[in-house]
């Protein structure tokens, strides 16, 4: 049996009774953290609370070499990742995997941030359409700094469809985890060489440390918060279209944003 257990949003706190009983009751624990991470918490907290040991996989364990399945066949083996399990792409793959071994598995959910970021900005959730990752730049075998217009065209086609994105932004093992700030300065960059004022005037939200104590909500201006500073990591950002009027609303009073917002609709 593989068991799949979310671990929710931000420390070792997060987990479901019904995740904790399945991870003390396992032979064997997996991890994965490059999807996500609980940055209130480290291994060891992990592993106290647990009273076991956790397995931390690399991408190319997951992704590529997932030999440690085998363990599932005769064994209760649960693999852990931060937020909620199958969110990404990467876990249904590895289910789909586990099926094809004939291995059976299991699902158990954790807070996930595409329902966090709702909660704390005071966004709708059926309002959003597609989402997207901006990634780090990297420079080209021609030495070219090569950045990804996805995101950007991602957010184009949800404002056409009167939609809001949500924003994942880039976690890497050697550039480290990705900012409010610097994916907003990404976004202007490829608004500038494109010309198309998606981003120009834009209402945006950043999120910091959804799932704390204390966490950073901040809606304004693409430019205006070029400069915020939203604290520690993990950042998420999230570029809405147009706005419902207690959306609006909330967006002023829950996440600081400027009383333009509210002006802009009873014009």
């Amino acid at each position: 049996m593989l068991t799949f257990i979310g671990l929710g949003l931000f420390d070792e706190n997060d987990i479901s009774l019904k995740g904790l009983e399945a991870i003390r009751e396992a032979d064997m624990v997996f991890a994965e953290f490059y999807t996500s991470f609980l940055m209130g918490s480290t291994i060891e907290k992990l592993e106290e609370l647990y009273g076991k040991k956790v397995n931390v996989l690399s991408r190319e364990d997951v992704e590529q070499y997932p030999d440690w399945l085998e363990n599932a066949k005769d064994k209760d083996v649960v693999f852990l990742t931060g937020g909620d399990t199958m969110v990404s792409t990467t876990h249904v793959d590895l289910r789909l995997r586990a099926q094809d071994l004939g291995i059976s598995t299991k699902l158990i959910h954790g807070a996930s941030i595409a329902s966090a970021i709702c909660g704390l900005s005071g966004l709708q959730n059926y309002r959003f359409g597609k989402a997207s990752t901006i990634p780090h730049p990297y420079t080209s075998s021609r030495g070219n700094t090569i950045i990804s217009e996805t995101p950007y065209d991602t957010i184009k086609l949800n404002q056409q469809n009167d939609m809001h994105t949500l924003i994942f932004l880039d976690i890497d093992k050697e550039k480290g985890y990705m900012t409010v700030n610097r994916a907003l300065e990404l976004l202007l960059e490829i608004e500038k060489r494109k010309g198309e004022g998606i981003m120009d005037k834009a209402i945006v939200v950043g999120i910091a440390r959804a799932g704390s104590p204390e966490p950073t909500v901040k809606a304004g201006y693409a430019q205006d918060l070029l400069d915020y500073d939203f604290g520690e990591p993990l950042h998420i950002l999230v570029v809405p279209t147009s706005l419902h009027f207690i959306e609006a609303e909330a967006l002023v009073k829950l996440a600081g944003g400027p009383s333009e917002i509210m002006e802009e609709l009873d014009d």
